[in-house]
């Protein structure tokens, strides 16, 4: 139905009303009808301002009480390059990617075919019809909803550039009529925007309304796709991975942090640098009480969190898979000197350069074992930003703990996209956990000190801050082999009393990582998944999918490596296992694998690395199609 609403003055409506390239096609399929269920996807030009006006939208339907999922895909230029930015809406809850798309809001000529395609059938496609498609174009099973935004757009504003990010806040309005949204919402946000540009604030609304006007009149608004209002977000919080991350580095203690720009950890870097001006400056002298340096490059940055790390202070770096490669003789030295570091891995698309701003899990592998001889290295697993900010604040005590790197692996998909997330929390009592580390007074008192010796059998030997004492307990930190107590040697057996102590210390970080967590079917499975990071949303949603179709699977999300030893356990437990990850080689698997013994054949891999956010329906085919042929073999080994 049409409906009509006040023009509030502007009177662009009705002078494009009878325009002859506006185009409405009702599909041969049945028209997707769904209240607060859908995927709606928007197709623009790197560099055209789309990104605030989706962004808007997204903020919107929250806004409305309904949960949403965005996901902005990128090209690694300035400007020109095709970007897509992706909504789930789902009153549900599902924060993964689900796959599909029900409503295409295509503004790109160069992707047109491509995003048609991708639609469901019986979805809606949203496009410019001020150049006319020839009907080959289009999909008789959609639903065809054409708006001349270019002439709108050329009738009403004379400079290019405020044609081309009006034409943003123009489709936002005509969304606003055909999903029957609440439009006060949108322009409360348009006022939040601009707060303190309110010159900005009219242009914005009329533009806004330029296009709600426009819908209302000319098109069958709304359309089966409803955002109604809700009460589902409750006390959940919207924010970015990486500025998550950053801030419970600033919780956990950091003081310094040196980094190289590299996409996708960049913002990590940046949010620190924001957290710190507001919470690391003394408020009676206005003196800063950290230190952040950005270095000349990757190998540089390391270096320098290590030494600030010899020196007793919290220090990290935040990088990506090339980083990761520049920085391995560093990382080496930090785990064999055994001196604090923490690295944020934001992971993207490799090997070399690859797709620098698509997301990955195709760095697990080279951090685990990364620098040259016998290593192994702690990582963590954060699934959203939640326990990005849980994680990067404990990641400070398990590196002083340890006396080692930890890296904290984040991707892309967590660390540049906003979620909803449970808000953080914090226990303003909690005593940061320094580790072993040898006083004046014990010095003193004639504690015996060795920097590498092993007192308490758990690998972990006492350090000394430097200056600590005039006398006793310094050591010469070194690269290179050397003794209980820190005397250089290239004598064999010392050489293996130390590494043998580096793997007992490996052993006690089982029990400090975060635990894996798991969930059991409703009813006893002879199977399972284990999967880990930004999978999990996915994973999630995924679940629901092969349960309708009447299979049971028992879940584990494991969260920090070394495995504990309920990884084994929950292996021993099932006939196989399924591993999902995000890269081609199945890292995960093959460091459970090397890690825990297990026979290769008993875990299945269910790989995905195109560089897009994985999927519910990917992860939900994948290992449905198993779990399938799996019976049809049972049935006729049977009969």
């Amino acid at each position: 139905m049409r409906r009509a609403l006040p023009h509030r003055g502007l009177g662009h409506a009705e002078i494009l009303a009878g325009n002859d390239s506006r185009r409405t096609v009702m599909p041969t399929a049945t028209p997707i009808s769904r209240v607060n269920d859908f995927v709606i996807r928007f197709a623009n030009v790197n560099g055209s301002g789309s990104a605030s006006a989706n962004e808007m939208f997204a903020r919107a339907v929250m806004r409305m009480g309904v949960p949403v999922a965005p996901r902005n895909i990128f090209p690694s230029n300035i400007q020109g390059l095709p970007t897509w930015y992706e909504v789930r809406v789902s009153e549900a809850g599902h924060m993964g990617a689900r796959g599909g798309t029900d409503f295409m809001v295509a503004m790109n000529p160069q992707t047109f075919d491509k995003d048609i395609a991708g639609i469901e059938p019986g979805g809606y496609l949203f496009y410019d019809s001020t150049k006319p498609y020839p009907p080959s174009k289009f999909r008789d099973d959609i639903t065809v909803i054409g708006m001349p935004l270019t002439a709108i757009c050329n009738r009403e504003y004379t400079d290019p550039r405020q044609r081309q990010l009006f034409k943003n806040i123009i489709y936002i309005g005509a969304l606003t009529a055909l999903l029957d949204m609440d439009v006060a919402v949108v322009e409360k946000l348009i006022g939040e925007q601009y707060k303190g540009k309110e010159k900005l604030i009219e242009p914005n609304l009329k533009a806004l309304h330029i296009g709600r006007d426009y819908a209302t009149l000319n098109l069958d608004c709304p359309i089966g796709l409803r955002i109604r209002k809700a009460d589902k977000i409750g006390d959940r919080i919207f924010v970015e991975g990486n500025a998550a991350a950053a801030l419970g580095a600033v919780y956990g203690g950091a003081t310094v942090c040196a980094w190289y720009p590299i996409t996708p950890s960049s913002s990590l870097a940046d949010a620190f640098t924001r957290h710190c001006a507001r919470l690391r400056v003394d408020p009676e002298t206005n003196e800063a009480k950290y230190a952040i340096i950005q270095a000349e490059d990757e190998l540089a940055s390391i270096g320098m969190v290590i030494g600030a790390g010899w020196n007793g202070a919290r220090a990290f770096t935040a990088t990506s898979g090339p980083g990761i490669s520049l920085m391995q003789e560093f990382i080496g030295l930090a785990y064999f000197a055994e001196i604090p570091a923490v690295l944020f891995d934001v992971q993207r698309a490799g090997p070399s350069t690859g797709m620098p701003t698509r997301t990955q899990q195709c760095d697990i592998i080279s951090c685990a074992y990364a620098s040259h001889g016998d290593t192994k290295h702690v990582l963590l697993f954060p699934e959203d930003p939640n326990e990005a900010f849980e994680f990067g604040a404990q990641a400070f005590d398990l590196a002083d703990r340890l006396q080692t790197p930890i890296f904290v692996m984040l991707d892309l998909d967590i660390g540049m996209n906003t979620h909803l997330c449970k808000p953080f929390a914090w226990d303003d009592s909690k005593v940061y956990d320094r580790g072993k580390v040898m006083t004046a007074e014990e010095l003193e008192a004639g504690r015996e000190f060795g920097r590498y010796l092993d007192v308490d059998g758990d690998g972990i030997p006492y350090r000394t801050y430097p200056g600590t004492h005039p006398t006793k307990g310094s050591f010469f930190t070194r690269g290179t082999s050397r003794d209980r107590y820190a005397r250089y040697t290239e004598e064999g057996a010392p050489y293996v009393d130390n590494m043998q102590r580096l793997l007992r210390k490996f052993e006690t970080a089982k029990d400090l990582v975060p635990r894996p967590l798991i969930a059991n079917a409703a009813k006893p499975s002879k199977y399972g998944v284990i999967y880990y990071g930004s999978t999990a949303p996915a994973m999630d949603e995924a679940i629901h999918m092969i349960e309708a179709k009447g299979h049971a699977l028992d879940r584990m999300r494991v969260r920090g490596f070394p495995f504990h030893s309920s990884v084994n356990s929950f292996v021993a437990d099932h006939d196989f296992i399924f591993v999902v990850e995000q890269n081609r080689d199945a890292q995960l698997r093959s460091l459970i694998v090397n890690e825990c013994g297990i026979d290769p054949v008993r875990l299945v891999p269910i790989l995905h690395y195109d560089g897009t956010p994985i999927t519910a329906r990917f992860i939900a085919k994948a290992i449905g199609d198993h779990l399938d042929t799996l019976k049809v073999k049972q049935v006729k080994v049977t009969s």
